[in-house]
């Protein structure tokens, strides 16, 4: 039987390199993502969220993507979250994108914060209907009693608003991580993996693409 220290994966993907890539990182960023959607289905959009509470120790989760221009990349969940907290006391973050099939990952860091009450107004009623209940129904990262306990107020928002049009709970919307940092990386034989890394030079006002070694 193998052991977890015998898994290996030998990494065959296309080229990368700082020719090969645009001078900005958003082309890339949705050439990839789309190749993503292709391979990967329903996870394309799937990204790791880092954030740090106020004593500085990390936390780490999985979020999903709901959108992305050049001002950043849109997540959505509590204010009132661990997350939520954690955000509200130190607005950086760390994302990560892994997608398997194609052998790539993404990397972001940058800053964080809060999106127009229009834009998740917008996205909010835009959920599935079961969704829009659930962001009233779950106060997430609560500690909780049991299932019950969400049954019980899943029955009861549904009759709260049985012949109602949803709203937006206040404390429920949209973050952008504006980055700071977005790095690309493109697995390859022997663990030689290419590295495109772009920093955002404010004072310039233009971001730097560098190489950098596996």
């Amino acid at each position: 039987m193998s052991t977890i220290s015998d898994l290996r994966r030998d990494y065959t993907g296309d080229a990368l390199d700082q020719d090969n890539t645009p001078e900005t990182p958003w082309p890339l960023f949705s050439e990839w993502l789309n190749a993503a959607v292709e391979s990967e289905r329903d996870d394309a959009n799937v990204m790791t969220l880092a954030t740090a509470d106020n004593e500085g120790v990390p936390h780490a989760r999985i979020v999903l993507l709901k959108g992305f221009d050049e001002n950043g990349l849109v997540f959505y969940t509590s204010y009132q979250s661990h997350k939520g907290s954690e955000l509200g006391t130190c607005p950086h973050a760390a994302l990560v994108f892994w997608w398997p099939t194609l052998q790539r990952q993404v990397r972001v860091e940058g800053h964080v914060e809060q999106v127009s009450e229009d834009t998740s107004d917008a996205y909010f009623h835009s959920r599935p209907r079961a969704s829009q209940l659930g962001a009233w129904i779950s106060q997430q990262s609560v500690e909780i009693p049991g299932r019950q306990w969400l049954d019980e107020r899943t029955h009861r928002f549904e009759r709260a608003y049985q012949d109602h049009d949803i709203d937006r709970p206040p404390h429920w919307g949209g973050y952008r991580v504006v980055p700071v940092m977005v790095e690309f990386w493109q697995g390859q034989p022997s663990r030689l993996h290419d590295r495109i890394r772009y920093r955002w030079r404010s004072a310039e006002g233009h971001w730097l693409k560098s190489r950098l070694a596996p």
